[in-house]
């Protein structure tokens, strides 16, 4: 008896939609996706081996230092103080919201200068071009009337400076960020005169040191430390001429690679240093 004839009801290929692929076609893309994500990865690997490390710890004199460099021809700075609304941020948490993506290029942040209760600047302060607070040249009390006091800038062309803020007033430069604090740590490769060798007042401390005029050393205290020693260590280990107290007991850091993001004190302005997009 003949065999009935059956209707192939299979569709073609074509009318599923697409060609389908063989094993051995499967096979290669896989392996070439296998390939990719390996490239991928060690391009990432050698990336984070070749960026130089944000922070660095010292050892100087019994006294351990947290260091975080600022090259202003690979990096960008900028001085906060305020959020979008004008209010005083007070720590690196406000910061990072205010950075928004930004926060991801973030290599480290500190406290840069003395302020009031409310968070504001109670020395010069110029933001982004914009003067904020003015140069104050009076005497008065605490850290920041120790005289010599001074100015940490950064020039429209990018340079780095700090100056003696009476050395600053006759300059009258016109920066893109400046903050004033007090006292001096080293002038023209000097000790303040007023400091001792190892003096007895000892606090955590942090400040700003130039190494040239495109790098900066930002260095926060992991102890109490002396002036004397503090500024010794920017002279004697990083090779600074000049540096600048930028305060004392609320001395703040965060350092995302170091999984660090101090909150202890309510801050003032605060210096924040980001890799270049």
């Amino acid at each position: 008896m003949p065999q009935p004839v059956l209707e192939n009801t299979r569709k073609s290929d074509a009318c599923d939609g697409g060609m389908k692929l063989s094993r051995p076609v499967l096979l290669s893309v896989g392996a070439l996706i296998v390939l990719m994500c390996a490239i991928v990865t060690v391009a990432m690997l050698r990336g984070a081996r070749d960026r130089d490390p944000a922070c660095a710890i010292h050892d100087f004199e019994g006294s351990r230092f947290i260091v975080c460099p600022f090259d202003a021809q690979r990096q960008d700075m900028r001085l906060s103080s305020r959020d979008a609304e004008g209010d005083y941020l007070r720590g690196f948490a406000a910061l990072e919201t205010l950075l928004g993506r930004d926060a991801a290029r973030v290599r480290f942040a500190m406290n840069a200068g003395m302020f009031n209760e409310q968070g504001a600047p109670i020395g010069l302060y110029v933001e982004n071009g914009e003067r904020q607070h003015v140069l104050r040249l009076t005497e008065g009390p605490g850290n920041f009337h120790l005289k010599p006091n001074g100015v940490f800038w950064q020039g429209q062309d990018g340079a780095l400076h700090i100056d003696v803020s009476e050395d600053y007033a006759a300059a009258a430069p016109q920066p893109r960020w400046a903050t004033q604090s007090g006292p001096m740590l080293l002038i023209n490769g000097a000790l303040h005169p007023r400091f001792a060798e190892d003096g007895a007042s000892r606090l955590m401390r942090n400040g700003v040191g130039i190494g040239d005029n495109h790098t900066a050393y930002f260095v926060i205290s992991s102890g109490f430390v002396s002036f004397g020693r503090f500024a010794r260590f920017f002279r004697d280990e990083l090779g600074c001429r000049d540096a600048l107290f930028l305060d004392g007991t609320v001395s703040s850091l965060w350092a995302p690679e170091m999984g660090r993001m101090d909150n202890d004190h309510p801050l003032g302005p605060m210096v924040v240093v980001m890799d270049r997009r």
